[in-house]
């Protein structure tokens, strides 16, 4: 499927494009992706896949605690020895904004950033607008599982994924071709 790029970049040094609400931080994992990792859980996810396996991420107002892009970014340059931080959830794309000034600054220490989504690739991009900024944090991955868990295709042999539907897309190389283009870790 073919799809148009909005080519607007949005400005994310507004007020208030800095904090984060998370629900944790796994300061080390080599299972949320390639290499040794750093994983960002954020709270609040409007998705609830039954058999979630962070249900605690749910729910928007409870749980969870503020921090901001510089605490993540000091906690990530500590460790030597990661490739890249995942956001997950949560769902991450409900905090766009803040995600992308996080991706951007973790990129500068030379690290990848990946993602999780309840949405398809194809959602996200098609339901992208200057509000949400989900455009903005795509153009800064350079992975996204997407779909929502399904319990009846959890599988255990899918490589960084909990159910047969997700797929592990390409990022950039799907931007640049204007059609989703999976990951060869597919």
């Amino acid at each position: 499927m073919d799809f148009p790029i909005d080519t607007q970049i949005i400005d994310l040094n507004q007020p208030g494009g800095t904090k984060l609400h998370l629900a944790g931080v796994i300061r080390e994992s080599i299972v949320d992706g390639p290499g040794w990792r750093m994983v960002v859980f954020v709270q609040g996810c409007p998705h609830h896949c039954k058999g979630c396996q962070n249900p605690a991420t749910w729910s928007f107002t409870e749980g969870g605690y503020d921090t901001t892009v510089e605490n993540i970014v000091k906690a990530a340059k500590e460790n030597p020895l990661l490739k890249g931080i995942t956001l997950s959830g949560g769902e991450p794309f409900t905090q766009a904004k803040a995600l992308t000034v996080l991706a951007r600054e973790l990129k500068k220490e030379g690290l990848d950033v990946m993602s999780f989504s309840g949405w398809t690739y194809e959602e996200l991009i098609n339901g992208a607008n200057s509000e949400n900024c989900w455009l903005d944090l795509l153009r800064e991955l350079s992975l996204l599982v997407d779909g929502k868990f399904i319990e009846e295709q959890r599988s255990l042999e899918c490589l960084f994924r909990g159910s047969k539907n997700q797929r592990i897309i390409d990022v950039q190389k799907s931007l640049a071709a204007g059609k989703t283009v999976l990951s060869e870790l597919n």
